[in-house]
C-alpha cells in the first residue's frame, strides 16, 4: 500500500499529468477547431480518462501536502500554491456536474422566465391513449468517430428501447437518382436572401418559408399545387403571381385558382415566395448525408431504431444545441411516440422583461459595433431595471446573464442572453485563482524557497563586483572634480575601458540563454532580448557587434556596469559633420563619442540645436544629423 501511495504523491506523477494535460488540452483545441465544441466535449474534455486526470490531480496535490509537511510555518506559500490547485479543480468538477448553462430568448416588449439548456436531450414522450411518460436523455455526440447511446424502459408492461444507429452532423439532403426510385420535383427559392434547394415527393406537401407547395398531394390542398396532366407540368395557386422565362425574358401572370401551363426554368413569384423548377420530375431517393465542413447553421440528424416487444421502427429526427424541433409522432404496436432531438426548456424563479434592445452599427455599414438589453428583473422579492451589454453581465440569485447576440429577422427585435448557473462552482474556482496568485508572489520573497536560494546566490556575485563597482564609481567622481575644475569632462582612456569591460563580461553561453527571454521595449512591444539587443549595437553603435562582443554582452554589461558606459565611445556619429564634433569637443576623426561627450555637467551640449533643428519643415546635413543623434542618445 505504501507504494501505491508514494505513486500517487511523488513529483514524477505531478510532471506526467501535468505533460498529458497540456497534450490533450492541444489535441482537444485542434478537434474544436475542425468538429467543433460538442466533439471536443465528446471525445475530450467529457471523457472518462479527461476526469480521472483531474482525480489524480487532486490525490497528488493533497498527497504532497503531508508528503512534503507543507503545514509548517515555514512552508507556507508553497502550501498556499498546493491549496490553490485544490480549490479550482474542486470549483471545476462542480461547475461539470452541477451548475449549467443556456440561452434565454426574449422578443422585445416580452417577460420570460424560461431558457434553453446548453445540453442536448433526446426528449421522448410515450402513451397509449390513456397515460403518458415523459423521458429526458441527455446526449453528447461526436462528429468523428463511433458514437453510442440508448434508452431502455418499460410502459404498462411493455418493453421498449430507443437506440441511436446513426449520427449525421450538419445534416443535409442529398437526391441520388434511380430508375426505380420515387418521383420528386426539385425547387430552388431564394425567399430569405440566400438559394436554398427543395425536393417535393410525389403526393406530398412541404412548408417553404409559410408557404405550402405540393406536388400531385391529394386534392391539391396546398397554396401553390404543381401537378400533371397528360404529361405535361401544371400550376394552380391560391393566390395572384407573375413568372418570367429567363431564356427571352417572356413574362407572365398567374391567375388564382386557375390552371395554367408550367414554364421550366422560369422565374416565378407567388406572394412572398420567388422560386424556379430547372428540371422535369425525376426518379430517385432522397437520403439525408454529413455535410462536408462544419457549419452551426445546418441542424444534425439523428436515426433512431424504436423498439416495442420486439417490432422495430427507424425514424429519422432533426435537431441540435439551441435548436429545438417539433417531435416526430408515430405508433408502434400499440404504443403513440413523440420524439425529438434538441435542449430541454429551463426556468429560472424570475422573470426577466425586455423593454429595449439596441443596435449600434459601424457608420456606412451593416456590421453591429455595439449591442445592448434594457431589462426588467421581476422578482418576487424585488423589481428593478438593469443594462446587460458586452462585458457587463447581470447577477442576480446565482444566475449570471451574459449579452450573446440577437435576431432581427422577426417582426420584432429579439435579444440572446447567455444564461450561466453556477454560484459554488465559480466561486470556490476564484478563491482558488486568488490564492494561486497570492502564492506565487509570497514564494518570490518568502524564506526557504527556490527564489530565496537564488537570490542569496546573486547576493554573493553582487558583493564579488562591489570592488570593481567602488572602483568605477571612485574613478568616475575623480572625473568629475576635475571637469570641474578645467571645464571638460575626463575621460577612461580606451585602453582602460576596453580591459574593464572584458574582464568583467559575461559568458557567452550564459548570454545566449539571456537571448530567450521574452522583455518589453519602451514602445510597449514584446520581443526577445537577443531582437532588442542586436536592435540597440544596430542603431546607436552601427555594427552587428561592438568591438567583436556579442550584442546580448553588451546589452548585460550595460545593465551590470552603467556608470562604465557613461564614458565608453559607443553613440555613432555621421561621416564629414565636423560641427558636432566642435560641439561635444571631440577630435574630427573620431567616428563614435560617449554619452559623456554630450553633457556639461547635467546640460546637454546639443539639446538647443535639436530644438531648433525640429521646428524647421526643411533640414540642412547638420539638422538631420544632430536629430538622428539624439535619437540615439535617447535610445542608449
Amino acid at each position: 500500500m505504501k507504494k501505491i501511495f508514494d505513486i500517487f504523491y511523488s513529483t514524477r506523477l505531478t510532471a506526467v499529468l501535468f505533460i498529458v494535460y497540456s497534450i490533450a488540452m492541444g489535441v482537444a483545441t485542434f478537434i474544436e477547431n475542425d468538429y467543433g465544441t460538442q466533439t471536443a466535449k465528446a471525445l475530450v474534455y467529457n471523457a472518462w480518462w479527461f476526469e480521472a486526470i483531474m482525480v489524480f490531480f487532486i490525490i497528488n496535490f493533497f498527497g504532497n501536502i503531508f508528503r512534503y509537511r507543507l503545514l509548517r510555518k515555514e512552508k507556507w506559500p508553497v502550501l498556499l500554491f498546493h491549496v490553490s490547485f485544490l480549490l479550482i479543480l474542486i470549483g471545476a468538477g462542480i461547475t461539470r456536474y452541477v451548475g449549467y448553462e443556456g440561452l434565454m430568448l426574449i422578443n422585445e416588449g416580452e417577460t420570460t422566465q424560461e431558457f434553453l439548456s446548453e445540453t442536448t436531450y433526446v426528449n421522448l414522450v410515450v402513451d397509449n391513449n390513456e397515460v403518458q411518460k415523459t423521458f429526458h436523455k441527455s446526449t453528447l455526440f461526436s462528429a468523428k468517430g463511433n458514437n453510442k447511446w440508448s434508452l431502455d424502459d418499460e410502459f404498462k408492461d411493455q418493453v421498449f428501447s430507443v437506440k441511436l444507429s446513426d449520427y449525421i452532423p450538419w445534416a443535409e439532403e442529398k437526391f441520388f437518382e434511380s430508375e426505380t426510385g420515387e418521383e420528386f420535383l426539385f425547387i430552388v427559392e431564394s425567399s430569405s436572401g440566400s438559394r436554398h434547394e427543395h425536393y417535393i415527393k410525389k403526393g406530398d406537401l412541404q412548408n417553404i418559408h409559410g408557404v405550402l407547395v405540393g406536388f400531385e398531394a391529394p386534392n391539391n390542398s396546398g397554396t401553390i399545387n404543381l401537378f400533371r396532366e397528360d404529361g405535361i407540368l401544371k400550376i394552380q395557386t391560391r393566390n395572384n403571381g407573375t413568372w418570367m422565362r429567363m431564356a427571352d425574358r417572356a413574362e407572365g401572370s398567374i391567375i388564382k385558382d386557375s390552371i395554367q401551363e408550367f414554364q421550366l426554368r422560369s422565374l416565378y413569384r407567388v406572394g412572398e415566395l420567388p422560386f424556379v423548377i430547372p428540371e422535369p420530375v425525376k426518379k430517385g431517393e432522397l437520403k439525408t448525408v454529413r455535410g462536408s465542413k462544419k457549419d452551426d447553421t445546418k441542424l444534425a440528424a439523428l436515426v433512431l431504431e424504436v423498439t416495442v416487444d420486439g417490432k422495430t421502427k427507424e425514424i429519422e429526427i432533426y435537431g441540435g444545441k439551441y435548436a429545438p424541433q417539433r417531435p416526430t409522432q408515430f405508433s408502434l404496436n400499440g404504443l403513440n411516440f413523440r420524439i425529438d432531438y434538441g435542449p430541454q426548456l429551463l426556468k429560472t424563479p424570475f422573470e426577466v422583461k425586455l423593454n429595449d434592445f439596441q443596435l449600434e452599427k459601424y457608420p456606412g455599414s451593416e456590421s453591429a459595433a455595439a449591442f445592448a438589453s434594457e431589462i426588467t428583473v421581476i422578482d418576487p422579492d424585488e423589481t428593478f431595471d438593469y443594462r446587460i451589454y458586452m462585458n457587463h453581465i447581470l447577477d442576480h440569485k446565482g444566475y449570471k446573464f451574459f449579452q450573446a447576440s440577437y435576431d432581427l429577422s422577426g417582426e420584432v427585435e429579439q435579444t440572446h442572453l447567455s444564461v450561466n448557473h453556477d454560484f459554488w462552482g465559480t466561486l470556490i474556482s476564484y478563491i482558488g485563482y486568488s490564492l494561486l496568485y497570492i502564492g506565487m508572489i509570497s514564494i518570490l520573497f518568502a524564506p526557504g524557497t527556490r527564489f530565496d536560494s537564488l537570490k542569496k546566490t546573486l547576493k554573493k556575485i553582487k558583493n564579488k563586483k562591489a570592488a570593481l563597482t567602488l572602483f568605477i564609481g571612485l574613478f568616475i567622481s575623480v572625473s568629475g572634480t576635475a571637469q570641474t575644475e578645467e571645464n571638460h569632462l575626463t575621460k577612461i582612456t580606451n585602453q582602460q575601458v576596453d580591459s574593464v569591460l572584458l574582464e568583467n563580461l559575461v559568458e557567452l553561453k550564459h548570454a545566449e540563454e539571456f537571448n530567450t527571454l521574452i522583455i518589453q521595449d519602451a514602445g510597449g512591444r514584446m520581443k526577445p532580448a537577443h531582437t532588442f539587443s542586436s536592435e540597440l549595437v544596430r542603431k546607436v553603435y552601427h555594427d552587428d557587434d561592438f568591438k567583436g562582443i556579442e550584442p546580448s554582452q553588451v546589452f548585460l554589461s550595460i545593465i551590470e556596469n552603467s556608470k562604465l558606459w557613461f564614458n565608453v565611445p559607443f553613440i555613432y556619429l555621421e561621416d564629414g559633420n565636423t560641427e558636432i564634433r566642435e560641439i561635444i569637443g571631440v577630435d574630427e576623426s573620431v567616428t563614435h563619442a560617449a554619452l559623456a561627450d554630450f553633457y556639461e555637467g547635467t546640460e546637454s551640449k546639443i539639446s538647443d540645436y535639436v530644438l531648433e533643428a525640429q521646428k524647421k519643415n526643411v533640414k540642412n546635413k547638420f539638422e538631420k544629423d544632430v536629430i538622428k543623434i539624439d535619437r540615439r542618445i535617447y535610445l542608449f
